[in-house]
């Protein structure tokens, strides 16, 4: 039996959304991490220059 596979979200050009990850030059992005964790954008865009921008890896250290 084969494994369904989930749809994937589309942005308006038609490329996948990619949700995994902040893009730290994103005013938006950055302003919805800081309002979710209740730390500054300062923070947020210093998490990801230290982590990297995966939002796993961004949420985990913001948590801290």
């Amino acid at each position: 039996m084969a494994a369904k596979k989930t749809p994937t979200a589309k942005s308006a050009r038609g490329r996948k959304q990619d949700r995994a990850r902040v893009a730290g030059g994103q005013d938006y992005e950055v302003g919805y991490e800081a309002k979710k964790s209740g730390r500054s954008a300062q923070a947020v865009k210093k998490a990801i220059k230290k982590v990297g921008n995966g939002r796993n890896k961004v949420e985990r250290k913001l948590a801290r």
